[in-house]
């Protein structure tokens, strides 16, 4: 399994992660009805046999039941899985020790002494600035509850002020997390990823799929119901817009015997310093994203996704 290093850590993981918000999600994603733990629990083996082990998780997902389910899973294995979890800055968090007693309540729920990665969810205005927060981070890398810090959602100023703050305690910046797809470009515009690159940060790119886009499934003939419905891209004259890059998709995916899905992340994968990191909740789309990995894409067709 080919492997990439967040930031400038030193820590491997693998060129493609999961995500898990859909894990314990009632209120979005509809958990309990029409999945389960069961049916969780066989993804996860389904992403171990597959040597993915690097898993994105987050405390406020499914107000915490991802993580307990992953602790879980977990426990159930004895496959070296490489946890990221993350921290939402809540306006009454105004203390360093609600940081340590957020990590502690993670850990707890996952079960482990530490993770690999642990992550500010949003840069939200708190009581907690910058700087205590990232010390407070860096407290928690030299306890070893942490190995590496992450953000999420920052913009270049903030992705770059964090780096420095960190770098003051001797603690690499090794990701910012952002939304990032073939159609969902605006990092590569706004500064994002040319501080990251910049910086030796790397970029986990959630949303990979852009919540099934890019799967080839939705069609102006084949609108979405529920949430998606509310997104213009993904009402009729949104999707007749996209058919272009729904055709090349298509054609590369005949080209190289893949789906567009797999095509359109390994487009990710081809980005040097990116890891996308699609969500999942079943064996099936476990097996289908899997098989986005080894191989590439030619440079040639990289390029000309790029320019549709």
């Amino acid at each position: 399994m080919a492997t990439k290093t967040l930031g400038t850590t030193g820590i491997e993981v693998t060129s493609m992660g999961f995500g898990t918000w859909a894990w314990g999600d009632s209120l979005f994603w509809g958990y309990g009805k029409d999945y389960g733990e069961s049916d969780l629990r066989l993804a996860f083996r389904a992403m171990i046999d597959q040597g993915i082990t690097f898993i994105d998780t987050a405390e406020v997902y499914g107000l915490g039941e991802s993580e307990e389910l992953l602790g879980k899973f977990i426990k159930e294995t004895s496959a070296n899985v490489q946890i990221a979890s993350k921290y939402m800055p809540l306006p009454w968090r105004f203390r360093k020790e609600d940081v340590a007693d957020a990590v502690t309540a993670s850990l707890k729920r996952l079960k482990l002494s530490s993770m690999d990665l642990y992550q500010v969810h949003f840069p939200a205005p708190s009581f907690l600035n910058q700087e205590g927060l990232m010390n407070a981070l860096a407290d928690e890398v030299e306890q070893g509850r942490i190995k590496t810090v992450g953000v999420s959602n920052y913009n270049a100023q903030q992705l770059r002020e964090a780096h420095r703050l960190l770098a003051r305690r001797g603690v690499p910046l090794a990701v910012n997390q952002m939304r990032y797809s073939l159609i969902t470009r605006e990092i590569e515009t706004n500064g994002v990823m040319d501080a990251a690159r910049e910086l030796g940060v790397t970029i986990l790119a959630y949303s990979p799929l852009a919540q099934g886009l890019l799967t080839g499934k939705y069609t102006a003939t084949n609108l979405p119901t529920g949430a998606r419905s509310l997104d213009k891209r993904f009402q009729a004259a949104g999707l007749r817009k996209l058919q272009p890059v729904f055709d090349k998709l298509d054609r590369l995916g005949t080209e190289y015997s893949k789906t567009p899905a797999q095509i359109a992340l390994n487009w990710l994968i081809c980005q040097p310093g990116v890891i996308p990191i699609p969500g999942v909740k079943t064996v099936a789309q476990v097996e289908q994203n899997a098989a986005a990995l080894g191989w590439e894409l030619s440079a040639a067709d990289v390029a000309e996704l790029s320019r549709a």
